[in-house]
């Protein structure tokens, strides 16, 4: 079973790349480990007119995906991006994967 770090919801932190510092919630995680984020990694995007679909031409910002690798799970006891490990706990008789912060040893997903 492969347990992926980042994940749909996730509040994240940027760590490198034009948007650093920010943090947003992300919309999705795609198979080539790029996440989308939202408001961060902006980008203009040029909207051809298409009447029979009832779209309407110009530019439009858009999200645009991020490596995984430029992100961090944000740590709300630390205020700050964390590194995530995944182990395996004992829950009502099953094991289970959960991830944790590295920092404090908190799980993320209870």
């Amino acid at each position: 079973m492969a347990l992926k770090r980042i994940r749909k919801g996730d509040q994240v932190v940027v760590i490198a790349g034009k948007d650093k510092g920010r943090r947003g919630t992300v919309l999705g995680v795609r198979d080539d480990r790029r996440v989308l984020v939202e408001g961060i990694n902006l980008a203009k995007k040029h909207v051809k007119a298409d009447p029979n679909a009832g779209v309407q031409g110009g530019i439009e910002e858009r999200e645009m995906p991020l490596a995984e690798s430029n992100v961090m799970l944000y740590n709300p006891e630390t205020g700050k991006g964390d590194r995530i490990g995944v182990k395996w706990v004992d829950a009502s008789g099953s094991r289970r994967k959960v991830r944790y912060f590295k920092s404090n040893g908190e799980v993320v997903d209870a």
